[in-house]
């Protein structure tokens, strides 16, 4: 448990001041930042035609989003699959075939990252710093972006926030009761963030993995012979690049694609424990820092408090069940489950980097997931379905934020109030769109899961039984959370795959960021209702413990049957076999 708890330490002691800084980057408030970042981004505003004191509405925030990721997914997808005449590609990589580029191209511009190719063997250097780093840099912006418009349209707009701290307004932003309310600039948010938080925080992340051993070159990787002379391969490449840049975004980001297709269990991208230790604080440090940035964001410190404590209660129960079921459970010592496990860096460091890894929307390994203890995976699975423990960087947080509201409107129900956030209420027109969303997810994932279940010459998976019901279920749960991981015995770069799962990628990140910023839009315009001993008080122990019910319900309970047919009787059914003995 060291590990662990040191872990948590470092990302609490870290994320809390960032958390702060962040708040102050997201507000506009001028800073010593201005020097250094000011200029570059005038010339981004004035590339771009945007005025920098312009706001926008909800609609006009959402489709500057759209347009953003649909033209830089285009350009990606052709990237992928005219890679071979393009510089930067010593190692001669051929083209992607166009259904392997567009899943590819997907699933990063979703802030996914989940990999149906292995990046050393089939991407040239060019399409993994420009394709795959740009996106891993832009995309978790993106989704940090919307939540911050969210958060404005709860609190009524950036004017009435700008009332609410004293500051003034500005000319032609004031409040009117009814209308549309401004809820930021997006090319702003995006900018600032990246330029003020993102850049600066991975550079020093590429420097320590860089110390670490993790490569950083753009010279062709080195051809060696193999000690053993006997074997048919007489010279083996060893494939390098700049790889620690890739690593520090994928890691910071809530990415998780690898420049290797074992990911942070291969040497090269995971050297020593100490870059271990760096790279798993890596994925927890920015959705914490998020979490500090609520209150001072929001001028509400006690929201800060309940947002972290509910996310911390949810991340312990997650960590302490997987830690559990991996090295003291009957079935942890089973030989089968040691194919593809990590032995390098211990059982607590494999399975505390799978929970975090699930836990955020990260996706990266230190060990195959394929390998874990029935439960193990199980409990990941559980973490991608909530998709909220610490969740991706923004797009955690926005998912909580729906937990949230549909908390409140069911626990006004049940208490005779009427449901108010913020001081505003939560009517029909919102609890629709937020049910839509909800039911999104089980429509998603166990259609797909059934459908490809169904026909086996489609299915791909290497185990005919529960366990591979729980590959396939776990995929698209995966794709579904933006989360990227996999269990790695399914044979998924096919087309059926490719297609498939670029669809559910989508459907799992377009909606669940652009449906609450659409409700927060809502009900901006909505008058605020003064506090009376009827209010609803979120900023509690009492509500945060029913809030976590919520959640369950919404969430666990109704993929239950699936996680029944999957890692719980693939745990019984080893269990049994361990008591009947040989």
């Amino acid at each position: 448990m060291t590990e662990t708890l040191l872990v948590l330490v470092l990302a609490i002691g870290l994320g809390w001041p960032l958390g702060h800084y962040l708040a102050r980057v997201m507000r506009g408030d001028r800073s010593w930042m201005d020097r250094v970042a000011g200029p570059a981004e005038r010339l981004i505003y004035k590339a771009l035609g945007t005025d920098p004191q312009r706001g926008m509405s909800w609609r006009g925030y959402a489709t500057a989003f759209a347009i953003s990721n649909l033209v830089v997914g285009l350009v990606v997808w052709v990237q992928f699959m005219t890679q071979t005449w393009l510089p930067l590609n010593p190692d001669g990589i051929p083209n992607m075939r166009w259904d392997t580029a567009l899943h590819t191209m997907v699933s990063f511009l979703t802030n996914t990252n989940q990999q149906h190719y292995s990046g050393q063997s089939q991407l040239s250097y060019l399409s993994q710093m420009v394709g795959i780093v740009g996106l891993q840099v832009a995309t978790p912006v993106m989704g940090l972006a919307i939540v911050v418009a969210t958060l404005r349209g709860l609190f009524g707009g950036r004017a009435e926030m700008a009332q609410t701290a004293g500051k003034t307004v500005i000319a032609g932003h004031a409040v009117q009761e009814g209308s549309e309310r401004d809820v930021g600039n997006y090319w702003v948010d995006v900018t600032r963030a990246t330029l003020r938080f993102m850049l600066p925080l991975c550079l020093l992340w590429s420097v320590l993995l860089t110390w670490q051993g993790v490569p950083s070159t753009l010279q062709a990787g080195p051809s060696i012979t193999p000690v053993d002379a006997s074997v048919e391969m007489k010279e083996q490449k060893i494939p390098l690049g700049p790889v620690s840049p890739m690593v520090a975004i994928k890691q910071l980001g809530s990415n998780g694609g690898g420049w290797y297709g074992p990911n942070s269990t291969a040497a090269l991208e995971n050297p020593t424990p100490l870059s271990n230790l760096i790279e798993v604080l890596g994925i927890l440090l920015i959705p914490m820092a998020i979490t500090f940035m609520v209150g001072p964001f929001t001028r509400r410190k006690r929201l800060t408090a309940m947002v972290f404590g509910t996310m911390l209660l949810m991340s312990l129960a997650s960590t302490g069940l997987s830690m559990w079921s991996e090295a003291y459970s009957s079935t942890a010592a089973d030989p089968a489950l040691m194919e593809g496990k990590e032995v390098r860096l211990g059982v607590e460091s494999s399975t505390l980097w799978s929970a975090m890894t699930t836990q955020v929307n990260n996706g990266s390994v230190n060990a195959m997931h394929d390998s874990l203890a029935p439960l193990t995976g199980g409990m990941a699975m559980v973490n991608m379905l909530i998709n909220a423990i610490w969740g991706g960087v923004g797009c955690g947080l926005q998912q909580f934020l729906v937990y949230l509201m549909l908390a409140v409107f069911l626990a006004g129900l049940m208490t005779g109030r009427t449901p108010e956030l913020f001081g505003r209420k939560i009517e029909a027109p919102e609890v629709k769109l937020l049910a839509l969303l909800i039911l999104l997810q089980p429509l998603v994932v166990l259609g797909f899961s059934a459908v490809t279940l169904a026909f086996p010459s489609i299915t791909g998976n290497s185990n005919p039984g529960f366990h591979g019901i729980s590959q396939v279920f776990y995929e698209y749960t995966s794709a579904f959370a933006n989360n990227g991981s996999g269990f790695e015995g399914l044979g998924d770069a096919t087309w059926w795959w490719n297609l498939s799962c670029s669809v559910v990628l989508a459907l799992g990140r377009y909606p669940a960021l652009i449906i609450p910023l659409a409700v927060a839009g809502l009900m901006a315009r909505k008058r605020v209702a003064p506090e009376s001993s009827g209010t609803l008080h979120v900023e509690t122990p009492t509500f945060a413990l029913t809030l976590i019910a919520v959640i369950v319900i919404l969430t666990v309970l109704q993929f239950m049957p699936a996680l029944v047919m999957g890692p719980i009787a693939e745990h019984l059914t080893l269990y049994g076999a361990a008591s009947v003995g040989p």
